[in-house]
């Protein structure tokens, strides 16, 4: 029995909503990145989610996304960098489908992350050197959770290819 629902994680800026839509365009899935999800239902955006209410309040909205999203078919999803990591969302995501580590170093990282920065909350006000450090001990922490996906994948792969042959070896396509 084939999954109905791929999970994408890792660090932001590892290219989980790039790879997703992507992916999901070339196997006719729908695709849902998290993070919008969110924006969507609480009619707030992600900054001022975290401003407003902080972090806490927010890791809840996700945690509830995630519960929502297991019972959808048919659907790529790309979660936040943090989704992962906090309340049980690892354990649901296991559960409910094929999970995917999307893994790049943190140079690698910071590399794509420093141009976009003042989108990011957690990152906005951060020099380049204070960004590799925060990356590098976020990382730490996060990606103990992140290896507890299912598949863990390079994020340096162009094109939904790979994506789709680690979605063939699980038999999620057909």
């Amino acid at each position: 029995m084939g999954f109905k629902r791929v999970y994408l994680l890792g660090f932001m800026g590892c290219g989980k909503s790039t790879v997703g839509k992507s992916l999901a365009k070339a196997i006719k899935w729908d695709f849902i990145d998290l993070d919008d999800f969110i924006e969507k239902k609480s009619g707030i955006s992600i900054p001022d989610i975290f401003a407003t209410h902080g972090e806490a309040y927010f890791r809840q909205l996700e945690s509830t996304a995630v519960a929502e999203t297991t019972s959808m078919k048919n659907v790529i999803i790309a979660t936040g960098g943090g989704a992962p990591c906090f309340q049980k969302n690892m354990e649901a995501m296991n559960q409910a489908g094929l999970t995917i580590y999307l893994q790049l170093s943190a140079e690698g990282l910071r590399d794509r992350l420093k141009s976009g920065k003042t989108n990011r909350p957690l990152i906005s006000n951060k020099s380049d050197n204070e960004l590799l450090e925060f990356i590098k001990e976020k990382l730490a922490e996060r990606e103990p959770h992140y290896k507890l996906a299912k598949v863990t994948a390079d994020a340096t792969a162009v094109g939904p290819q790979t994506y789709i042959n680690i979605l063939k070896s699980y038999q999620t396509i057909k």
